[in-house]
């Protein structure tokens, strides 16, 4: 079980708040975070209430203030534990459209670059076989960030997405 503390100040100062486990809304234990301390397992943190807006994934570490996760402002509303096993599996199958239209591509390792191995960087839907993945708008896993469990989603905006593009995907392992 994953253990995170979050702190009003910079450098782990101010009223706290420590969790292990999942949090939709923070709001009413902090009234902003500027620094968070990671004790064990790897959480995503959310700009918003109930796992919306921006996300930042964090491993057991020190965050002394928000621009160490590459945040923009001291907000971040809910967190939830990604479970990790080691050695599991990986897989998910991505579509060009939605509901699972479309060609079918599937991946059981990181893609750097969505356009050079499928010709198309649109994923408008998927299914999670297995692991939880990372997508980011832009390749090289860079821009926004959208964590995707287990499970699945008949379109983008069931992941979050502000649109469908999709740079670039990486697996969550525990290292």
């Amino acid at each position: 079980m994953g253990k995170i503390i979050f702190y009003e100040d910079k450098n782990f100062a101010g009223h706290q708040y420590e969790c292990s486990g999942d949090c939709s809304d923070m709001l009413c234990y902090l009234s902003c975070c500027n620094s968070i301390m990671v004790k064990s397992g790897c959480f995503m943190i959310y700009e918003q209430p109930h796992y919306k807006g921006q996300q930042f994934l964090l491993r057991k570490g020190e965050y002394p203030d928000f621009k160490s996760w590459l945040g923009k402002n001291d907000c971040v509303c809910s967190c939830c534990e990604i479970p990790m096993t080691q050695g599991s599996s990986h897989e998910v199958k991505l579509f060009e459209r939605m509901e699972y239209g479309g060609q079918m591509m599937a991946l059981v390792d990181d893609c750097p670059n969505v356009m050079d191995m499928f010709q198309t960087n649109h994923i408008f839907s998927c299914k999670v076989i297995s692991g939880s993945w990372l997508f980011f708008e832009q390749s090289n896993y860079k821009g926004r960030m959208y964590l995707i469990r287990p499970g699945e989603y008949t379109r983008f905006t069931e992941w979050g997405g502000l649109s469908a593009r999709v740079g670039s995907i990486k697996r969550i392992t525990d290292n």
